[in-house]
């Protein structure tokens, strides 16, 4: 499994997983241990398009902002 992280704070992030066949991109938001730590999924989507939508419509950050988690 594929996984980018948003370059500002790290919280944002975009898996890919294969499904029956098909690759999902799965948007997910971290929160921070002081809030109680946990994520939340906020969608998946099967295109670098939609994608696209999803961050521009949910999350402060683009494609740009995104880089390869280690």
């Amino acid at each position: 499994m594929r996984e980018w992280v948003c370059g500002c704070c790290g919280r944002w992030r975009v898996s890919v997983e294969l499904i029956r066949g098909r690759y999902r991109y799965r948007l997910a938001h971290r929160y921070r241990p002081e809030f109680g730590g946990g994520v939340n999924v906020v969608g998946e989507v099967s295109s670098v398009a939609e994608l696209e939508e999803l961050l521009r419509r949910h999350a402060p950050v683009g494609l740009a902002d995104l880089r390869e988690a280690a």
